[in-house]
């Protein structure tokens, strides 16, 4: 199945962009095959869904270069709009589309108690000391369900998911 890419793709229920709608996440949509995760609005409207591919048989399961797990985002009409690979050795990364590279995660500790992850935006080198790079640092707790966001030394957004 092919997907076609749309860069111009916009929330067709909502005329002003630049407000916000709730979104609610399920697997139980009534028209969507079962286990497929889906976002709908307010009105019960799908707006985005998450397509699971399945590994590629052919690939050697050993290597770290080909993608483990590969998630689809796709708009109501079936638009391509990201794709997320899920590497072996612990990274992600995201493409706009199936091609143009959006951001990195790299897993650089896991504990019981502690994950620390590393994002690196597109057009940002690991060795390149440049300021405009825009590379963040997620230090969160799976326990308290809560997180912090740094870039360089300075937190950004600091999240706490209340029970």
């Amino acid at each position: 199945m092919e997907l076609e890419t749309t860069s111009d793709w916009a929330y067709a229920a909502s005329h002003d962009l630049h407000i916000p709608i709730d979104l609610f996440g399920s697997k139980k949509h009534a028209g969507l095959p079962r286990g497929t995760l889906a976002f709908a609005d307010s009105s019960g409207n799908i707006v985005f869904k998450v397509h699971r591919q399945p590994p590629n048989s052919n690939s050697n399961s050993n290597s770290n270069s080909l993608p483990k797990d590969t998630k689809l985002l796709l708009d109501a009409n079936d638009n391509h709009l990201f794709s997320i690979h899920r590497h072996h050795n612990g990274c992600w990364k995201c493409y706009k589309g199936s091609s143009e590279l959006v951001f990195e995660v790299k897993r650089n500790l896991k504990t019981l108690t502690r994950v620390e992850l590393e994002v690196i935006f597109a057009g940002g080198e690991r060795s390149n000391s440049n300021d405009d790079v825009l590379e963040l640092k997620i230090i969160g707790s799976p326990f308290k369900r809560s997180c912090n966001i740094y870039k360089d030394a300075d937190l950004v957004a600091q999240l706490d998911v209340q029970a």
